[in-house]
């Protein structure tokens, strides 16, 4: 089966469930310039993935060449998916490819997706339709086929045959448009809106009339791809603009974080607004011996205290109990348990383990003061944790008389995956601000880049830190730390992200 899939315009999230149901199914991808690439995570990893996207003046594959591929790719018996931006058959080229599908008895689907004409508009704050402004609209390609030496658009009866235009990749074009549409019958007066990567986070907009537009997308350096609408339901823009609005947008926010723990992050930033950018510094793989962890496991029962300072620590203790057929029943019920922030109990009271303590401080000082001291002496801890980790806390409690086991349950291993695509971004000042959510992301992020130009490429971004620890690791190695979250959570630092740039907003517009 070949499926034509429509990505959407742009944002992931507005990707449907049938298309992700196509992706994972399929043996090949063959997907374009403006499909967003983080789709192809949900493709199997051993499917073949082939790019053929267009980008104006540049060497690309000729349409018939990507129609002669998905026959060839169909005819091995392969499952395909062709991923194709916005809808495949709203100028999508998607209808030429069915064809040559069809022709070729070749079975196939079409799975519809959201189009740039309705979506970039509506993230605009722009509906294309809107009671008692506009009952109709238009949508109209400004890109025509420039082999056939005439244009099939009759812009005489387009220009009143909607009250809403809505122009695909006619920027390189706009001024002609709009003086054609003038010529039609439509008022210079007109108001018009054209849209750049409309709904994702380097959504541009630039407004004006017909008479006008064209010099203001040249005097704003706006490029496509770009759609472009023309009607009053523009006017409705500064009533009803929400995407540009929120207080992140328009911020590039590098997360650090290890990839399978990235996504709350990311998906916080990205709610705000932010375009996020991941570069996982460190990766969490199991420690190279589990005997040490294997055999606390065995003695489970003669603990009296568990303490689990992360999330990745439960999660990797929990896995090697499944491992030998066991889960949290196996924690004697005697035993007390302890966490180190809100999100390590939340995750340990999700299990069904009763927490018993979390300092309102996250971090292994406060634990101490939390704890019982004088019911410490004699008493056996188990904490499973990192290999590498900080010493402060297993040190206090064996000073105060604890016989304490530290089994490695997991590393955290360094990682260059995505360092050139940060570093351009870093050098090419897109990127806002840069967080560390652990003292190993920094040490990893230095040790990618080395001291010097660690520095050197942090010198135009803001640096966030989850708390102190990692502050101070930062600063150690000669980074400035712009902001520390105020609770030491993924929650407390990205609102230690958002006021830190709300702060730098209000301060513009008083200077402004």
């Amino acid at each position: 089966m070949i499926y034509l899939v429509g990505s959407g315009p742009g944002d992931p999230g507005l990707f449907t469930l049938k298309g992700l149901r196509c992706l994972g199914e399929a043996d090949a991808v063959v997907y374009d310039r403006l499909a967003p690439e983080s789709l192809l995570r949900h493709a199997r990893p051993d499917a073949e993935r082939i790019y053929v996207g267009k980008k104006p003046g540049e060497p690309s594959m000729a349409q018939e060449e990507i129609n002669a591929l998905l026959v060839e790719l169909g005819r091995s018996g392969k499952t395909v998916v062709r991923l194709k931006g916005g809808d495949p058959y709203i100028f999508g080229r998607g209808g030429e490819e069915a064809l040559e599908l069809a022709e070729a008895g070749l079975p196939f689907e079409t799975v519809p997706g959201i189009t740039s004409g309705v979506a970039a508009p509506a993230y605009a704050g722009i509906p294309v339709t809107h009671r008692n402004v506009s009952t109709s609209v238009a949508f109209v390609t400004g890109h025509e086929d420039p082999t056939k030496g005439h244009s099939d658009v009759d812009w005489d009866r387009v220009a009143g045959g909607a009250d809403t235009l809505v122009l695909y990749m006619g920027l390189g074009r706009l001024r002609e448009i709009s003086e054609g549409l003038i010529a039609a019958g439509r008022s210079p007066d007109t108001p018009v809106a054209c849209v750049r990567w409309g709904t994702l986070p380097e959504q541009r907009t630039v407004t004006g009339t017909l008479e006008d537009i064209a010099e203001r997308v040249r005097e704003a350096g706006l490029k496509p791809p770009a759609v472009t609408v023309v009607g009053e339901v523009v006017s409705l823009r500064g009533e009803l603009g929400w995407f540009e609005q929120r207080p992140l947008f328009g911020r590039r926010v590098v997360v650090t974080r290890a990839r399978a723990q990235a996504g709350e992050l990311s998906q916080e930033l990205e709610a705000l607004g932010a375009g996020v950018l991941e570069f996982p510094t460190i990766e969490i793989r199991p420690p190279e011996d589990f005997e040490p962890l294997d055999k606390a496991i065995r003695e489970l029962d003669g603990y009296d205290w568990l303490v689990f300072t992360s999330v990745n620590g439960v999660e990797s203790f929990v896995q090697r109990l499944r491992h030998h057929g066991l889960d949290l029943r196996a924690v004697p019920r005697r035993a007390k348990v302890a966490a180190i922030g809100p999100a390590t109990a939340a995750r340990l009271r999700s299990l069904g383990l009763r927490v018993d303590v979390v300092p309102e401080e996250y971090r292994a000082e406060a634990l101490m003061e939390e704890m019982p001291g004088g019911e410490l002496v004699g008493k056996k801890i188990l904490i499973p944790r990192a290999k590498v980790a900080r010493e402060v806390l297993p040190e206090r409690l064996r000073e105060a008389g604890a016989e304490v086991s530290v089994p490695p349950a997991y590393e955290s291993v360094p990682s260059e995956t995505g360092k050139e695509a940060v570093a351009a971004g870093l050098e090419a000042g897109e990127v806002s601000c840069i967080t560390f959510t652990a003292s190993s992301t920094v040490e990893n992020f230095v040790r990618v880049f080395g001291e010097e130009r660690a520095a050197e490429l942090l010198s135009g971004a803001a640096v966030a830190c989850i708390g102190p620890i990692t502050a101070d690791t930062a600063r150690g190695y000669g980074l400035r730390v712009d902001v520390e979250a105020a609770e030491y959570t993924i929650g407390g630092l990205v609102q230690a992200v958002v006021e830190l740039f709300a702060g730098a907003a209000g301060a513009a517009k008083k200077d402004g």
